[in-house]
């Protein structure tokens, strides 16, 4: 009996599903310790808002991190590259809260 969880396709569409994600949310100016530091229902609502089914495992979230953390990389050596523009950085707030300074 196949485990298709290990299997090749698995991965590919593991692969594949984090790519989505880090695409969406690099764009939106989120990096991968903030997407580490979300809560699972954040997670969850996050992914859907990528038009993406949420990942079973915290194995894919970790893989979009380190997607994310690669493309900031890539971003500071080209950034007069289009590719290294970020379009809805301004939604960044709809995820990720700054934090409250006290009185």
């Amino acid at each position: 009996m196949t485990d298709y969880a290990h299997s090749d396709h698995a991965s590919k569409s593991r692969a594949e599903k984090a790519r989505r994600l880090a695409a969406y949310i690099w764009d939106r100016g989120i990096t991968g310790a903030e997407l580490l530091d979300m809560p699972a229902a954040t997670l969850r609502k996050l992914a859907r808002a990528a038009a993406t089914n949420p990942p079973s495992t915290g194995e894919t979230w970790t893989n979009v991190a380190q997607l994310l953390d690669e493309k900031d990389t890539w971003a500071a050596r080209h950034p007069n590259h289009p590719a290294a523009q970020r379009n809805h950085a301004d939604e960044k707030l709809l995820w990720v809260k700054p934090p409250i300074t006290p009185w």
